[in-house]
C-alpha cells in the first residue's frame, strides 16, 4: 500500500485535467490537501470573469485529493459550491480541503478556495470511502 501523504501525486499524475488546469500539490497529511493554480485566458467566460466550474474544479481536485489521504480508493457522493468572488485572469488561487468528520464509509470535507487572505468560494463534499487500497 502506498504512504497516504503520496497518494495526491500519484492521483494528479493520471488526472490529465488537473494537469490542464495547473494544479500544483502545496501541502498534504491525513485528511487535508492544499493545491493551488493561476486563472488563464481560457478559463475565462464571455464576461472576462473565470468560469465557474474553474474553483469548482479546484475545490474538486483538493476534495478528492485530501479524501484518498486515508490509504482507501474514495469517492465524491455528493458536492455543492458558493462562489463568493469573481475571479480574472492572473489571479492566482489556492484550495484547502479539510476533513470534518470521517466515519467508516463515509467523510464530510470543506473547502475554503482563497484568492491571497480573501474567501473566494466555499465548496462541501461528502465522500464514500470504498474497499479498495492504493498501490
Amino acid at each position: 500500500m502506498i504512504n497516504g501523504a503520496e497518494i495526491p501525486k500519484k492521483m494528479l499524475s493520471l488526472d490529465a485535467f488537473s494537469q490542464w488546469l495547473g494544479i500544483e500539490i502545496v501541502e498534504v497529511r491525513e485528511g487535508y490537501c492544499k493545491v493551488k493554480m493561476t486563472v488563464r485566458k481560457e478559463m475565462l467566460n464571455s464576461m472576462k470573469k473565470a468560469h465557474g466550474g474553474i474553483t469548482y474544479s479546484l475545490a474538486d481536485t483538493a476534495f478528492g485529493f485530501a479524501t484518498n489521504t486515508f490509504g482507501n480508493k474514495a469517492v465524491s457522493i455528493e458536492t455543492s459550491i458558493n462562489h463568493v468572488e469573481a475571479l480574472v485572469e492572473g489571479d492566482v488561487i489556492v484550495a484547502e480541503s479539510d476533513v470534518k468528520s470521517q466515519k467508516n464509509k463515509l467523510g464530510f470535507y470543506i473547502v475554503e478556495v482563497k484568492k491571497e487572505d480573501q474567501l473566494v468560494a466555499l465548496f462541501k463534499g461528502v465522500t464514500y470511502k470504498t474497499s479498495a487500497k492504493w498501490e
